[in-house]
């Protein structure tokens, strides 16, 4: 099993936004977050994605091996919240993805990567 403990920040969440093009403010402005029902601030969706298709590419010999990728996204992650992303083979070219924050709950679920076994 693969597997990456990563502690989200503002700074982090931040500058995905920027890179992204995502500049939503439930994302970047704490105040207007709480205004819409929200505890803060939340990281992307597609960041902690993007995280889980590293942990995958890892367990799959390499990110060129990947072929598929799907997450269903179960769970809001806040600044400060630890999430562990793991992968772990569960059958020929298939892993299964998960990530679950520092309270147990799972901030993805249904997740699974394909990847090619030869090459």
């Amino acid at each position: 099993m693969t597997e990456r403990k990563v502690t989200f920040t503002r700074e982090q969440i931040a500058a995905y936004a920027e890179a992204s093009g995502d500049m939503n403010p439930i994302h970047l402005d704490d105040e207007f977050a709480r205004s819409v029902g929200l505890p803060s601030l939340i990281a992307h969706g597609m960041l902690q994605m993007g995280i889980a298709a590293t942990v995958a590419g890892e367990a799959a010999g390499g990110p060129h091996r990947l072929r598929r990728l799907a997450v269903r996204f179960a769970g809001m992650v806040v600044p400060g919240d630890t999430v562990t992303f793991s992968a772990e083979q569960v059958g020929e070219g298939k892993l299964e993805v998960k990530a679950f924050n520092q309270h147990g709950e799972a901030v993805l679920t249904k997740s699974v990567a394909e990847y090619g076994t030869h090459g």
